[in-house]
């Protein structure tokens, strides 16, 4: 790859421009998760299983693009903090369906309403036009469609 090239020298731009704002939105997402005595990926694990009460282990290691056996290992954290309770599937006994607990719904609405990154990316988005913002996403889209579509 000649580095000397535009497209080069874009592609490396956009793809730093995106790792330095990723960076920055699970920093804040992290430090959420410490306030709430949890870690990113327990955190992840609650806000994915709020919305879908039963959601199967598979699933959220789907969604999350987490490993199995991180997600086993997190969920079991969050069993026995009293978080989420586990339930064995009738219809195949090796599919686990999960929920939150009253407590576990508490902290999950609680990590929502007080998650830095929303915080600070509504102060970053008030200082742009609403065209720009959906330019921006409508931008965004277009590029995770493209990206999908690329075979290494």
């Amino acid at each position: 790859m000649d580095y000397n090239d535009n497209h080069v020298k874009q592609a490396a731009a956009v793809v730093q421009s995106f790792v330095t704002i990723s960076k920055t939105l699970t920093q804040f997402t992290k430090q959420n998760a410490a306030s709430l005595g949890l870690t990113l990926q327990q955190m992840g694990i609650l806000n994915t299983i709020y919305p879908s009460p039963n959601i199967t282990l598979k699933e959220i290691t789907e969604k999350l693009q987490l490993s199995k056996s991180t997600v086993s290992i997190n969920v079991e954290d969050l069993v026995n903090l009293g978080l989420v309770e586990r339930k064995t599937s009738t219809e195949d006994r090796r599919e686990i369906h999960l929920k939150l607990t009253t407590a576990g719904q508490e902290l999950s609405k609680k990590s929502c309403q007080n998650a830095p990154s929303y915080k600070a990316m509504i102060f970053a988005l008030e200082k742009l036009s609403e065209e720009d913002i959906q330019f921006l996403l409508q931008i965004h889209n277009e590029l995770s469609t493209n990206l999908q579509t690329w075979k290494f």
